[in-house]
């Protein structure tokens, strides 16, 4: 399969700051890639690049194969992007923004009616054609969001934080959506996200920390890396739990307040240290490998734990 994004060690700086940092991948056609990483990491930086909203300062990308240093307005076209802000005109109603948006493409007359017909359909917001933005909820303005990238018939979509501000049932409800969409339109998806749920549903993964791609393959095949399952302890004394388990030469990680002893292949370890260690903790839990315990094994901290902001 023909590849649709292919990104060839891109750096990228912001002064003395060093944003991205020798990044490489690629993006199937017709797949569904997502850029996982904490806020800072580089994440918006590159999509940003990948849209032409950034300069391309160092490597070279090709999309839906352009090349984006000399044919960035050739990639335009080929291109839809829906950023963590919305951009529809709460005042408008639903057909009238996206009547406009198909505007905006050339679209007129009645190519745009039906096209405007037909991603309401796919997105399921038929019925809400007359109803104005600002009376959807947020689940509900996200589709109207992707039903007006659709319009002009992208080859690729760029989605930046797409779940920000929804509920559990409505971010599920937004990814069927998008699996719905890409089977039937064939497009490329491309999400950046700091959810583990949502990182889990993609074909492949790209994990940017501090700028670097430290991790890149299938959800599967990330989680595999970390081994066995995984041990997590809450202990009442971190301090004092932590040189018991130095004396008794147990191997094990501080993430935050919390001990983690990883690649546990067997139940016995837990059965021991519930028996030997109960009055110190206030919880212990054995779970299978997440792409949680495989960023905490990659970076030695949980993702939620850096907020700082690029």
């Amino acid at each position: 399969m023909s590849a649709a994004i292919v990104v060839t060690s891109v750096s990228h700086r912001y002064g003395e700051r060093l944003a991205l940092n020798d990044v490489s991948f690629d993006v199937a056609q017709g797949e569904i890639f997502g850029l996982l990483g904490p806020n800072g990491g580089g994440k918006s930086t590159l999509l940003k690049i990948l849209s032409t909203l950034l300069p391309l300062q160092t490597g070279s990308i090709q999309l839906a194969g352009f090349d984006l240093a000399s044919q960035a307005d050739a990639i335009r076209h080929t291109l839809a992007v829906t950023f963590q802000h919305p951009s529809l005109d709460i005042k408008l109603t639903v057909g009238e923004n996206l009547r406009h948006q198909g505007h905006l493409y050339g679209l007129s007359g009645q190519i745009l009616t039906t096209r405007i017909q037909k991603v309401m359909s796919q997105l399921n917001i038929a019925d809400r054609e007359r109803d104005y933005a600002e009376t959807l909820s947020g689940g509900l303005k996200r589709r109207v969001e992707i039903a007006k990238c659709l319009l002009h018939n992208p080859a690729i979509l760029l989605l930046d934080e797409p779940s920000t501000g929804l509920d559990p049932a409505a971010r599920n409800d937004l990814w069927n959506v998008l699996s719905e969409v890409r089977q039937e339109e064939n497009v490329t998806v491309l999400v950046t996200t700091h959810l583990m749920e949502e990182a889990d549903r993609c074909d492949r993964l790209g994990i940017l920390d501090h700028g670097q791609l430290i991790a890149l393959g299938a959800p599967s095949e990330i989680r595999s890396t970390v081994g066995g399952n995984s041990i997590t302890i809450d202990p009442l004394d971190i301090l004092q739990l932590s040189s018991e388990f130095e004396q008794q030469n147990i191997a094990f990680r501080q993430v935050g307040g919390e001990i983690r002893i990883e690649d546990v292949q067997s139940t016995t370890e837990l059965t021991r240290l519930i028996d030997t260690y109960s009055q110190q903790f206030r919880s212990i839990t054995l779970g299978k490998p997440s792409l949680e315990d495989a960023f905490i094994k990659l970076t030695g901290r949980r993702i939620s734990e850096d907020t700082t902001d690029a």
